[in-house]
């Protein structure tokens, strides 16, 4: 079945989710649900399984094009593919990450790029990584009519800083560096914060004390939702997941075993066959093959 033939009875129905929605979820203790997607297939199929969020990661460096880090993707390259899960998403909040080194330099050029992303692309939110050094931005976006979405503990863009993707928090002073960052950026007019590998004690405990939600991953079971990456969830990363992964299929062998009867069935010349052929009208077909001859062979 075609993904455009493809409709799940509670997509017909399903109200469009905000960030209200959200914090209605987090006082009523009900979780959130939140993935990543970079294209209209997935982006289509995720929002048609009633997710309340769908986050158009950076992560998009790594499993889509093939970059080591999440570093090197541009903004440009970012805005094509929110477009793309722009145009499939009906009902759950779209989300863009904000690249590396398009709010680092400045304030008002990190206020500029994330206009691009409302006004061009259509995302109804962007996300920035960072605690209480980004509050200014924060408050500057938030002015500017652009929900935030804040970003703590193991921050990939920070990667070289860190040592490597590490989890953060540990001690007691990290700790409580996290929760004064969430403090800080909920201040600021974060409506929501990503927790990243970080002690499941520590989220808990930030979780607890911000009005906002919060959304884990790698962060514990008692954030008020949780987030993975759409390549980590079907097994479509060529690498070993992380610790905090749960994968629920295995889309590479499904692929794989796609391919390689498409090879085989092309090399045995049993594709494409006379279910998928195509012919001439009868009427036409006799004059065709008496106007033009098949060549004989040697």
């Amino acid at each position: 079945m075609s993904v455009s033939n493809f409709c799940s009875p509670a997509s017909a129905v399903r109200a469009k989710v905000t960030f209200q929605t959200l914090q209605e979820k987090k006082q009523a203790g009900r979780p959130i649900s939140a993935l990543t997607a970079y294209d209209y297939a997935t982006a289509r199929l995720v929002d048609e399984a009633g997710v309340d969020l769908i986050l158009v990661g950076d992560s998009l460096a790594q499993v889509v094009l093939g970059y080591e880090t999440t570093l090197p993707v541009t903004v440009e390259e970012m805005l094509h593919h929110v477009r793309a899960v722009r145009r499939a998403v009906k009902h759950a909040i779209v989300a863009a990450d904000m690249p590396y080194g398009s709010y680092h330099v400045s304030v008002q050029e990190g206020v500029t790029n994330a206009a691009r992303f409302m006004k061009e692309a259509g995302a109804e939110a962007v996300k920035i990584e960072g605690g209480a050094n980004r509050a200014e931005l924060v408050e500057r976006l938030t002015d500017a009519e652009i929900p935030v979405i804040g970003h703590l503990g193991l921050t990939p863009q920070s990667v070289h800083r860190m040592g490597g993707y590490r989890v953060q928090g540990k001690s007691l002073t990290a700790a409580e560096a996290l929760l004064k960052d969430a403090l800080a950026l909920e201040a600021a007019g974060a409506v929501l914060i990503v927790l990243e590998g970080m002690p499941r004690e520590v989220a808990q405990h930030i979780t607890q004390r911000l009005s906002v939600p919060t959304i884990g991953i790698g962060a514990g079971p008692d954030c008020d939702g949780q987030i993975l990456v759409f390549h980590d969830l079907v097994n479509l990363t060529f690498a070993r997941p992380a610790k905090f992964v749960r994968q629920y299929g295995d889309a590479a062998a499904l692929f794989r075993s796609a391919i390689d009867g498409y090879v085989r069935d092309v090399e045995q010349r049993a594709f494409p066959g006379e279910e998928e052929s195509y012919h001439l009208p009868k009427e036409v077909r006799g004059a065709f093959e008496t106007a033009t001859p098949l060549r004989r062979k040697a």
